[in-house]
């Protein structure tokens, strides 16, 4: 499975002064099309988690930058319009990216939960949009490796197993860290996000390499970044876009 978008480019206005104005317009056939890419994404996934009968799953990279938490972000709230429970968790303790996608506080999350400074239920944002729930990372701590393979986060997402349809990990670059790998006995596999002229084959060797040496399933790719193309069919023009929907 392997989906690409693309970027929508910007169109700038100089003022006389020098000031510069960016009118950033998305033409509805273009936001539609971003839709149609992420719930093509959506199916595919839903068919992949079904042959382990494991609902959930984590979004990686192999660098930091290449769009990773959009992804996750806009798959979250795709597999949320379904009519589905959907719980987001930041897992990336390092680097955390979720909270300023959504404009949520990340005083809390993750990390004080497995530190038992805080509940779950003091932590996680309810209803961030209909059906979506979502656990930011919380306070970057000094072992994040350690917090992520601990029993305490394993029981805790076990007991969140029933509440949800479906739980989405976005988690650390593979080819920065391990932690996302650490997850492996937790998840059905993972969807990896590549980024036009950014991601090399050598990175994409190596992420497969570390993948199939821990034994986890790879259910896909999302290509982003994607330069802008227009075919010409039978049904005119059309063309892919890369950007986040609520």
């Amino acid at each position: 499975m392997k989906i690409k978008l693309g970027k929508p480019k910007k169109k700038q206005r100089r003022k006389r002064s020098g000031s510069e104005v960016n009118t950033e317009s998305i033409s509805e056939k273009g936001k539609f099309a971003i839709v149609e890419s992420y719930k093509a994404a959506r199916t595919n996934i839903m068919f992949a988690l079904s042959a382990d009968d494991n609902k959930i799953f984590a979004i990686t990279s192999y660098s930091k930058g290449e769009g990773k938490s959009t992804v996750s972000a806009n798959l979250a709230i795709s597999f949320s319009k379904m009519e589905k429970r959907v719980l987001l968790v930041d897992c990336d303790l390092r680097r955390p990216n979720v909270h300023n996608i959504f404009k949520l506080e990340n005083t809390v999350g993750v990390s004080n939960v497995i530190g038992k400074m805080a509940e779950y239920e003091e932590t996680v944002h309810r209803d961030v949009l209909p059906n979506l729930d979502i656990l930011t990372s919380g306070t970057i701590p000094p072992n994040p490796s350690e917090l992520i393979c601990s029993a305490k986060f394993v029981n805790l997402i076990k007991s969140l197993y029933d509440e949800y349809d479906y739980i989405i990990f976005d988690t650390p670059p593979i080819g920065v860290v391990s932690d996302a790998l650490l997850l492996k006995d937790l998840i059905a596999g993972f969807v990896v996000v590549l980024r036009e002229r950014s991601t090399t084959h050598g990175d994409i060797q190596n992420l497969l390499e570390s993948i199939k040496l821990t034994d986890t399933k790879l259910l896909g790719f999302v290509k982003v970044g994607c330069t802008h193309t227009k075919h010409i069919g039978k049904k005119g023009y059309y063309y892919y876009q890369y950007y986040y929907y609520y």
